[in-house]
């Protein structure tokens, strides 16, 4: 298997706390790995390194298909196709469906204005195409706040897609989600796969993770606890085993 991303030795601290320390972290392509941890195990500040808000400390290196990463930013990060949908969602609720899908990236025309009309045209593409959404009740002029939690990550996944990105990093998307809501998130978990593209889905609830992962990782108190391919262990074997990190500080094999 090729990588998307890797991380090798990766340690932060902030003054006296170490958030991470010596992570080997990496994502192969066309792979879902979750990502589980509690709060305070530094899930966080993974996320930041790899998209650029927070530099790791000196000796370890990050490396995006192959090359080392060098000077990393948040522009870079968007430049190269990383893209993050946070549990807040990131959604505009007063604008409209197709202003949300564009927003900050919006389509001009040769003349440099807003071209309105092609952006309403590949929204409503999306929508039957990426979202499902075939009832006449929602168009691209509906506004986001009269979406439901699944639809909503469906847009934010759907708008990452949509912009080339390489590796989605997908932020507890099911968090405060009904049943019914979180098969839905968990859908479009799986386009993402469908599409050839890697996610990384991090959450503390490894009953919504298991279902779509390929790989799953467990995260704590700054390092790698453990890690497996999903088909190694059943959902029981693997729920019994985070006992154990919560015990001992590692997932047994």
């Amino acid at each position: 298997m090729g990588y998307v991303l890797q991380m090798k030795n990766i340690s932060k601290t902030f003054g006296e706390v170490a958030a991470l320390h010596d992570v080997n972290f990496e994502v192969g392509d066309n792979e879902i790995v979750g990502l589980l941890g509690d709060n305070g195990a530094g899930k966080s500040t993974l996320v930041k390194i790899i998209t650029g808000y927070h530099q790791p400390d000196t000796g370890g290196e990050v490396l995006w298909k192959g090359a080392p990463l060098e000077h990393f930013s948040v522009a870079r990060a968007h430049a190269i196709g990383i893209e993050v949908v946070y549990q807040e969602r990131a959604l505009a609720d007063k604008q409209s469906l197709w202003r949300n899908i564009f927003m900050g990236r919006e389509l001009t025309t040769a003349g440099g204005k807003l071209d309105v009309k092609r952006m309403r045209a590949e929204t409503l593409k999306l929508m039957h195409s990426a979202m499902g959404f075939t009832s006449s009740a929602i168009t691209t002029e509906s506004t986001v706040k009269t979406f439901s939690g699944g639809e909503r990550q469906g847009v934010a996944i759907t708008r990452a897609l949509y912009f080339r990105a390489e590796l989605v990093i997908l932020d507890e998307p099911t968090m405060g989600l009904s049943i019914s809501e979180t098969r839905k998130a968990l859908d479009f978990v799986r386009s993402i796969k469908a599409a050839g593209k890697s996610a990384i889905f991090i959450d503390h609830n490894i009953f919504h993770v298991y279902p779509v992962a390929d790989r799953i990782v467990v995260l704590d108190r700054g390092t790698i606890a453990g890690q497996f391919m999903k088909n190694e262990l059943t959902l029981q074997e693997l729920t019994d085993r985070l006992y154990d990190v919560a015990k001992t500080g590692n997932l047994k094999t």
